[in-house]
């Protein structure tokens, strides 16, 4: 009965110390994990930041071709600067969320996260303004 009850207590120890290292391991993922999320909600957060400022170039693009339109029953914008410039920033806005979604997918595959895993789907939205087309 004492070989019983010592190999018991050996074996209690054995699987104590497995959980104990397993338990370990899981919280240093859950930690490596957690610091992931946390760069990838900052660079959503300045994704959108940047939808928001393309959209108001939308928006004055839209505003100056109407006052050109009507006021100056002109729709050809050859030449015209102020048009170019704010195209050129759309395209530049389009590109500074393409690399940050890029980042993202780097990030997620360097550490395996899922997109179930953090509750929101990659950002394409930037296929060229289908928000603001809807």
């Amino acid at each position: 009965m004492n070989k019983l009850w010592d190999d018991l207590k050996d074996n209690m120890k054995e699987w104590g110390a497995s959980a104990v290292e397993k338990a370990e391991e899981i919280s240093r993922v859950a930690v490596a994990k957690g610091e992931e999320f946390t760069k990838i909600s900052k660079i959503k957060i300045e994704i959108m930041q940047l939808e928001k400022e393309r959209t108001k170039d939308y928006e004055k693009l839209g505003k100056l071709v109407h006052r050109y339109a009507q006021d100056d029953n002109m729709v050809n914008f050859t030449g015209n600067t102020e048009f170019f410039e704010i195209i050129k920033k759309v395209n530049n806005r389009n590109v500074e969320i393409d690399l940050k979604n890029n980042n993202i997918a780097d990030i997620k595959k360097a550490y395996g996260i899922e997109d179930d895993e953090i509750g929101f789907k990659q950002n394409y939205q930037n296929n060229i303004g289908q928000a603001e087309e809807e």
